[in-house]
């Protein structure tokens, strides 16, 4: 073959070979212990470092911390574990569990399981992930924060459908997890206003509620009365070395919730990151 034929060839096929998509089955589970999924791409971002805290730190949440961290520790372990929906109150620590109970897990067995994160938005291509996932030997825990349906949205029957397995069924090395504000994922009205259309609305209204049903784990998260406020208060103040009389402490505590309207472990954890941030200040000060 011609010399010059065959060079413009070598380079029409280079040319192919980069501006062809890459596979995405080329993520590499073993790059770190946490992802981002990017659907656009087909890919799995590394996260070299997860936000979140510790679970001992993790106060008035002591039922929720037990189920989740046993179900993840059962999973990692290789055994049979259950798709979690933690829901209720904001700010009562649902997505720093699951990161926390993820961190834990690897903390005594280093490497042993990936989180990796879905956007609300990219639900409509959980099967591609999970598919893109189910040849792996790595076990993972799919996270989907703040989930959430709003009225004409279809992308929960795409979940249902995932939970339940489908033909393939869900791979056995995937664990999804989801937080929500909403019991049933969904506004009330958008259930109750079932019941005044359709020839049989208690059909359509079992539809609605019955996503939560793929869920083994329902752990519901409450509002904090001030007891359990002051023990995240208290928690997250002796962490981090805070030395303040605990009636002093109190009492701030007590201001900045009401500053806030209302008591949980994101307020706690922001009065905690003000105070710490003033006494060191006042230090520096005074240096």
């Amino acid at each position: 073959m011609d010399t010059v034929l065959l060079t413009t060839l070598e380079r029409i096929a280079d040319a192919l070979e980069r501006l062809a998509p890459s596979s995405p089955s080329g993520a590499d589970l073993s790059a770190a212990d946490a992802f981002v999924w990017q659907p656009e791409s087909g890919r799995l971002v590394p996260v070299p470092h997860v936000s979140g805290v510790g679970i001992d730190m993790l106060q008035g949440v002591e039922r929720q911390k037990q189920l989740v961290l046993e179900n993840t520790q059962r999973f990692a372990a290789g055994l049979s574990a259950n798709n979690a929906m933690l829901w209720g109150a904001r700010g009562m620590g649902k997505s720093s569990l699951v990161k926390a109970a993820h961190a834990a897990v690897n903390a005594k067995h280093p490497g042993t399981l990936a989180l990796i994160e879905i956007q609300r938005e990219d639900i409509g291509t959980l099967p591609t992930l999970l598919n893109l996932l189910r040849g792996e030997s790595k076990r993972c825990v799919v996270l989907c924060d703040d989930l959430s349906f709003e009225r004409e949205d279809a992308d929960y029957k795409a979940l249902k459908s995932v939970l339940d397995g489908g033909i393939e069924g869900r791979p056995a090395n995937v664990l999804f997890y989801a937080t929500s504000n909403r019991r049933h994922l969904m506004p009330r009205d958008m259930i109750e206003n079932e019941s005044s259309k359709g020839i049989s609305p208690s059909e359509a209204i079992e539809e609605k509620v019955s996503l939560s049903d793929r869920f083994g784990l329902w752990i519901g998260f409450h509002n904090c009365d001030q007891p359990t406020y002051f023990a995240m208060v208290d928690g997250y103040a002796d962490q981090l070395g805070l030395v303040l009389s605990r009636e002093a402490l109190h009492a701030e505590a007590v201001e900045w919730s009401m500053t806030r309207g209302s008591r949980s472990g994101r307020v706690a954890w922001q009065f905690i990151q003000d105070l710490s941030g003033r006494l060191g200040f006042a230090a520096l000060q005074s240096a």
